[in-house]
C-alpha cells in the first residue's frame, strides 16, 4: 500500500513484532522491526567492547554498521544475528543503549528514510510520537507485566533456552521504567493512538482488532 504507514508502539514483550509480521503478510506491506535495529546496535557495541560514554567510538560504529532484513531474518554487517539479538542479556542492554541520543538520532533517521514512500508496518516504542507522527494508523499495545513475563518464559522454553520466570518479570518491570523515563524519545502513547490491552487476548485476536482499523482507513 503506497503512501500508507501503520505505527505500532507498546511495552516490551507485548507482542508488537508478532502482530506486525502477520499484518504485513496479510496486507502486502513490509514490517520494519525497529526494536531489532536497536538490538543490533546493542550487540555490535557489546562485541566491539565500546563504552557508551565514548562518543567518538560510538559514532564511528553507528556511521559504519549495516542492518538489513530478509523477511524475519536480521543481519548485522552481513552476518545473521536473528537469534543472538533476542537473548535476555541483549534485551536488557538494548534498553540502556536505546536511550543514548546519538543512537536514537541515527536509528530514527534510518527509519524515516526507509518508510518515506509508505507501505510499512512499523513497531517500536516511539513510532507514533517521534518516528512517524503522521502515520495513518497508530496503535499502542499494552499488557500486564505478569502476562508478558509468562509469554516470554514460554517462548524461551519452547526454544530450549533456560529461563526463570521471576527474573524475566523483574527485567520487564525494569525495562518498562527505563523506557518510559529516558530523556530522549520516552515510551508513551500518542494522543491519537488506539490502545489495545493484549493481556487476555490471543495473537489472532490482536491482529483482527488492528486489521479492522486498517480496513477502516482504506475506505
Amino acid at each position: 500500500m503506497q503512501g500508507f504507514n501503520v505505527a505500532i508502539d507498546g511495552t516490551s514483550g507485548v507482542g508488537k513484532s508478532s502482530a506486525a509480521d502477520l499484518l504485513a503478510d496479510a496486507n502486502q506491506m513490509i514490517h520494519l522491526d525497529t526494536g531489532a535495529m536497536y538490538r543490533c546496535v546493542a550487540l555490535a557495541m557489546e562485541e566491539a567492547g565500546i563504552d557508551p560514554e565514548d562518543e567518538s567510538e560510538l559514532q564511528s560504529l553507528l556511521d559504519t554498521m549495516k542492518i538489513r532484513f530478509e523477511g524475519r531474518r536480521v543481519f548485522l554487517n552481513d552476518r545473521e544475528v536473528t537469534t543472538q539479538i533476542r537473548t535476555n542479556r541483549i534485551s536488557n542492554l538494548t534498553s540502556r543503549i536505546a536511550a543514548l541520543p546519538a543512537v536514537r538520532a541515527r536509528m530514527t533517521g534510518l527509519q524515516q528514510q526507509t518508510t518515506a514512500a509508505g507501505g510499512y508496518i512499523v513497531d517500536g516504542r516511539d513510532i507514533g510520537t517521534v518516528v512517524l507522527p503522521d502515520a495513518a494508523i497508530k496503535i499502542f499495545l499494552s499488557a500486564r507485566p505478569e502476562a508478558r513475563a509468562r509469554r516470554r518464559y514460554d517462548e524461551y522454553r519452547q526454544k530450549g533456552i533456560d529461563a526463570d520466570y521471576d527474573r524475566i518479570l523483574e527485567d520487564i518491570r525494569q525495562r518498562d521504567w527505563q523506557d518510559s523515563h529516558r530523556s530522549t524519545a520516552p515510551l508513551k502513547k500518542a494522543e491519537d493512538a488506539v490502545e489495545i490491552d493484549t493481556s487476555d487476548l490471543t495473537l489472532d485476536q490482536v491482529v483482527t482488532a488492528i486489521q479492522s482499523l486498517i480496513d477502516g482507513a482504506r475506505k
